[in-house]
């Protein structure tokens, strides 16, 4: 993550500030702060104190990730050399208004939730820094779900295209994949669905099911006496307005590709004292 930090600062900079260089005095040194033009959770702000410390700047003061912050709030404080603070500037703010917008997206479908599901992210992340991506999910409130290919099998749609159906891909991964990993396989119909729970795939998802085709799917494995094989995730078209619509359902989690994908970024600004 520090290496993609330092790549964010060198693919602003390119071959130096011509500007600040042009304008401002080497040695001249300033106080700066960062204050808040929006509301919501901050997330990012020891990100940002790395990016200024990784150039000398001294950071005096800062709020905390996870805090509640309203408009007007300081969020950071800083000291020193003013061409290594405007060089930071941009990638700071942007990494910083982009992780808060996320973690807020994240905290209002958590408190939405109120403890019924689990909110998760997905990987639909930007290129690059999907990790502070998942930081943000954190610590808006939500489970990250897989940070990467590694972590978990996720049998999807093109799996299945390739080997046949839903059961033939999972019972393919159950015989070769490592007992460490678990296995979450998506499916698109009930009868899917209930196979793939009594063959105890780990995590079933309800890909784009609405909400009465979802209760049908739990109905139906209640009845059968095997809901508690696999934990139930649903995913694809849930946003805020229809998210109480499938709480009292009884689903394990609900992961929104939005929290990532489409989150306003909340808008910060530095201004120099």
């Amino acid at each position: 993550m520090d290496k993609i930090l330092e790549y964010m600062l060198e693919e602003d900079e390119g071959f130096g500030d011509v500007t600040s260089n042009s304008v401002i005095d080497e040695l001249d040194e300033v106080n700066a702060y960062i204050v808040s033009k929006d509301e919501g959770i901050l997330a990012g702000i020891n990100v940002a104190k790395e990016l200024f410390e990784s150039r000398n700047v001294r950071v005096m003061f800062h709020m905390n990730d996870g805090c509640e912050i309203k408009k007007g709030d300081l969020l950071m404080f800083i000291h020193g050399n003013a061409r290594d603070i405007l060089l930071v500037e941009r990638t700071a703010l942007n990494l910083l208004m982009r992780m808060s917008g996320v973690a807020s997206a994240a905290n209002r479908y958590v408190n939405l939730a109120d403890g019924k599901v689990i909110i998760a992210g997905t990987r639909k992340t930007q290129p690059a820094i999907g990790k502070y991506d998942k930081m943000a999910l954190k610590i808006g409130g939500a489970d990250t779900h897989r940070f990467s290919l590694d972590d978990m099998l996720l049998i999807k749609d093109n799996h299945i295209a390739i080997v046949g159906t839903p059961l033939d891909a999972l019972k393919k991964a159950q015989k070769n994949a490592s007992f460490s990993k678990k296995i979450e396989i998506e499916v698109e119909t009930l009868d899917d669905a209930v196979a793939c729970v009594e063959n105890n795939a780990d995590i079933v998802m309800l890909d784009n099911m609405n909400h009465l085709q979802v209760s049908e799917v739990l109905a139906e494995l209640e009845k059968r006496g095997i809901r508690q094989n696999s934990l139930i995730e649903i995913s694809g078209g849930i946003n805020e307005d229809n998210i109480k619509d499938y709480l009292d359902l009884g689903v394990d989690i609900i992961s929104i590709g939005g929290l990532t994908h489409s989150s306003r970024s909340l808008d910060f600004s530095l201004k120099i004292d």
